[in-house]
């Protein structure tokens, strides 16, 4: 098995985080298997959708009318509403697998790996790629 582990900076708002050219790269020279990506956080999830055509900015938009900013939630350390960024990756898991064939992404054409981040108190955000050869 391949592993890498990367650092993404999310910042103080809500983020939706294309994530496809870095998963891409990594199993590039690694032929045929199944790419597993995972993020290991309490507050951040994975997402596979297309982005840059408000489908982004729609995910956000729905979880925020699901998960609202506010002070009904039992956790609140941090910042109003940072309960829901515990709650979100039950709707949004912190995980994807993917497969590779030839060192390309099995995606499809409007597909990407999105990092999902509700928690404006945590900026900088640990992904990990596996890469399980087939």
């Amino acid at each position: 098995m391949e592993t890498i582990t990367k650092a993404y900076r999310t910042g103080g708002a809500d983020t939706v985080l294309d994530l496809t050219a870095d998963c891409a790269d990594f199993v590039r020279p690694l032929g045929d298997g199944l790419l597993h990506v995972f993020v290991p956080h309490a507050t951040a999830g994975l997402a596979i959708l297309e982005t840059g055509s408000g489908s982004d900015d729609d995910l956000l938009a729905a979880l925020g009318d699901l998960l609202p900013a506010d002070d009904r939630w039992r956790h609140r350390h941090g910042s109003p509403g940072h309960g829901r960024s515990h709650v979100m990756p039950a709707f949004v898991p912190p995980y994807a697998s993917v497969p590779v064939d030839d060192g390309v992404l099995g995606l499809g054409t409007w597909q990407s790996i999105c990092l999902v981040d509700l928690n404006v108190d945590n900026h900088e955000r640990f992904v990990r790629m596996d890469f399980l050869p087939g």
